[in-house]
């Protein structure tokens, strides 16, 4: 097994990190409201779904992860963007860390508790430090991020029931 299908969910969170970071910096925005808005604020919170897969197979060695993003934005989009973007995941995974740490809660509803609670917060950090912080952009991109991790929880819940299913069919064919 090589090292890309080994780590497919990671190079991938690598690499979304650094078109997400470059499409803030060379995308054309819109104004709404007096607000500037980018259409990397509606898809930033896809990057939640590839970042779950990539923990999943780095476990808390994702932070290696999301640091080479970070400079690969350094260097390919722009250090100010880079920097908001370290500062805003750090918060949000300090957020998930502590939900997904401290709740007995089923892994579907600590997913969406810390989404909750990390997307305004994260999304706070980062248009603070593009100096962009304003009510539609917020509200923008941090419905962008629910949205994405509501997707995932959508599938996970999918998949657990299907797999449940399939389990109860297997027991009622045994008998």
């Amino acid at each position: 097994m090589n090292i890309t299908s080994k780590y497919k969910a990671t190079i991938s969170y690598i690499v979304f990190i650094v078109l997400i970071n470059s499409a803030f910096v060379y995308l054309p925005a819109w104004s709404l409201f007096s607000q500037r808005i980018s259409i990397a604020d509606a898809f930033v919170g896809f990057i939640y779904i590839v970042r779950d897969f990539a923990q999943r197979e780095m476990q808390h060695y994702v932070f290696i992860a999301m640091l080479i993003g970070a400079l690969l934005s350094f260097v390919l989009a722009s250090p100010a963007v880079a920097v908001a973007s370290v500062s805003a995941f750090l918060v949000g995974e300090v957020v998930d860390w502590a939900v997904y740490t401290f709740t007995k809660r089923p892994l579907s509803s600590r997913l969406l508790w810390s989404a909750c609670l990390s997307a305004p917060l994260d999304t706070s950090v980062f248009l603070y430090f593009t100096h962009r912080l304003g009510i539609a952009e917020f509200f923008v991109m941090t419905l962008g991020k629910i949205a994405g991790v509501l997707l995932l929880w959508l599938v996970w819940r999918f998949r657990s029931k299907s797999q449940h299913t399939l389990k109860q069919t297997a027991i009622l064919s045994m008998h």
